[in-house]
């Protein structure tokens, strides 16, 4: 299931800016360039009851015990870059941990496979038998 545009979550996303501890000098000290990007779970009304317990198995790492997904970009002296990161980042974790694994399918070994393997294993066994028999 493909996921709608990253403006679509923007409703639901809150921001909120602190103090960056990354680059800016003595910028960093008086603006706050910092972004967290929060993201309830379990009140979005856009994603479905599956797609939610999905992400909350997922993303447990990143999961608040309020159950707010967490998102933190401080990359950047700008404020307006770093919300564009932290918005990135949190698509991406949307797109990679909604994706639904391939299932597998079952397969068996070729006939021309079995008998190499087994002729093989013949091979292996009368050279080891030989070497009891040279005594």
């Amino acid at each position: 299931m493909p996921l709608p545009p990253a403006d679509y979550f923007w409703p639901e996303l809150q921001v909120q800016t602190s103090r960056s501890s990354g680059p800016g000098g003595q910028n960093v000290n008086k603006v706050e360039s910092r972004v967290e990007l929060r993201f309830h779970l379990a009140t979005s009304r856009l994603l479905t009851d599956e797609q939610k317990l999905r992400l909350q198995e997922k993303l447990a790492g990143r999961i608040t015990t309020d159950g707010y997904l967490l998102v933190v970009a401080q990359e950047d002296r700008s404020q307006l870059r770093n919300k564009e990161h932290a918005l990135r980042k949190f698509y991406a974790l949307l797109r990679e941990d909604l994706q639904q694994p391939k299932a597998r399918k079952a397969s068996r070994p070729s006939a021309g496979a079995v008998r190499k393997r087994l002729e093989e294993k013949k091979r292996h066994s009368d050279k080891k038998a030989n070497r009891r028999l040279d005594f």
